[in-house]
């Protein structure tokens, strides 16, 4: 902080704010604000809910008017951190927020803007406890010192970083844009190309592209089979959704069952170029295992097919899956209209393919991979854009409150 100007506790800036008890008035409406409703990237409060006092939550009970500034002291480190817009007008938060309400010697945005630097956080993140839920208590928070330069100072710096974030927020804005542009272009040339090059092709269903064996399309130990209680932290591995909700292989959270329970599951054992298709929870998720997929199995949420690879390749049934046309109209037909909410090993068996030869597979998948290289590079220029803008706003932030600015 800037050594020139005075510093004085938050308690002391500060005025007292009023507790509401909504259920007192069972019905009558009110806007509540959640400790989720506010993002902590835009710092705004993206939704609310209206509700009727008797379904008022235990933790509605913190009145809020138009200019007060919100701090979540739940996981203070998230930076859930808002300013009352006039158009929420006695609104009712939760008690995951502290309220402050600035006095006559501070400005409501000046502290907004306080509250989100970095020397701010990392002062209040120092006296957070809680292992499972990190929080600070709201004395913990009015007792940290806030600068407090004349006010002809503090609307400076507001006016200067007003204008200066307006324009990082638009330039972050126009790379999502041009991100979402080139995944829009690529899913669109995945789906032509897929279908061009399957114009004409006899069809065939899923079940006729498996191995020639029982089992080879599947699901995994329903029941008393496998019960949560016999997760073991080493052993066989256990896959789930969260290896394929990306629509690509990646590990999760580790689940594993010992040696000896394998034994009596290795009907499901899982192998390299097998595919795996969420049919519970997240459904309809998509990916191919691996090369290096230590020994695992699949869990009752997945769907493994092993594929006869002389009929269809892995890569090209995972795309077809997920990008071919015809292939999203049955899936949507068969799921009741709306994608995957009735997703199941036998819609999978019967799903219709029409299949080019394994020649014209390979070719198209090498296309494919190459329009993927191309979102991913756009992916990564977004990504380094993004970094560097988020560096600047910390950056002008800890020159404002330094008296740099």
């Amino acid at each position: 902080m800037n050594s020139k100007w005075p510093t004085r506790r938050l308690a002391d800036i500060t005025l007292a704010t009023e507790t509401a008890t909504p259920q007192k008035r069972p019905n009558a409406e009110f806007d509540y604000i959640d400790v989720s409703s506010v993002s902590n990237t835009s710092f705004e409060i993206t939704e609310t809910q209206t509700l009727l006092g008797k379904h008022a939550p235990s933790r509605a009970r913190r009145r809020v008017n138009t200019n007060d500034v919100l701090f979540a002291t739940i996981r203070p480190t998230l930076k859930r951190i808002a300013m009352i817009p006039a158009a929420l007008h006695d609104a009712i938060c939760s008690t995951g927020f502290i309220v402050l309400r600035a006095n006559a010697d501070l400005l409501p945005r000046f502290l907004f803007y306080f509250l989100q630097t970095a020397a701010f956080i990392s002062s209040v993140a120092a006296l957070q406890k809680g292992a499972s839920y990190p929080a600070v208590t709201d004395g913990d928070v009015r007792n940290q010192a806030v600068p407090v330069p004349p006010l002809p100072e503090q609307r400076r710096i507001v006016a200067i970083l007003d204008e200066a974030f307006e324009g990082i927020a638009a330039a972050k804005a126009n790379a999502e844009g041009n991100l979402q542009k080139a995944k829009t272009a690529c899913d669109a040339a995945t789906a032509s190309h897929l279908e061009h090059s399957t114009a004409d092709c006899p069809v065939q269903t899923v079940a006729d592209l498996a191995q020639p064996h029982k089992g080879s399309i599947r699901t995994g130990p329903f029941g008393s089979q496998l019960l949560h209680s016999e997760f073991v932290d080493d052993g066989v591995a256990v896959l789930g959704i969260d290896n394929a909700v990306s629509n690509e292989f990646q590990w999760g959270k580790r689940r594993f069952i010992t040696p000896e329970k394998y034994c009596s599951l290795q009907r499901y054992t899982v192998k390299p170029g097998d595919v795996v298709i969420t049919i519970m929870g997240t459904c309809g998720r998509c990916a191919v295992i691996p090369e290096d997929i230590p020994l695992s199995i699949n869990s009752k949420h997945l769907c493994c097919i092993s594929l006869d690879q002389r009929k269809c390749l892995p890569a090209f049934l995972h795309a077809y899956f997920l990008m071919h046309p015809s292939a999203r109209r049955y899936l949507t037909e068969q799921a009741s209209g709306s994608i995957m909410d009735g997703l199941n090993m036998g819609i999978i068996k019967e799903m219709p393919v029409q299949l080019p030869r394994i020649e014209v597979q390979k070719a198209t998948v090498a296309t494919l991979q190459g329009l993927q290289r191309e979102a991913s590079n756009a992916a990564r220029v977004f990504s380094a854009k993004a970094t560097a803008l988020d560096k600047l706003k910390a950056s002008l932030l800890h020159q404002a409150f330094t008296g740099q600015l």
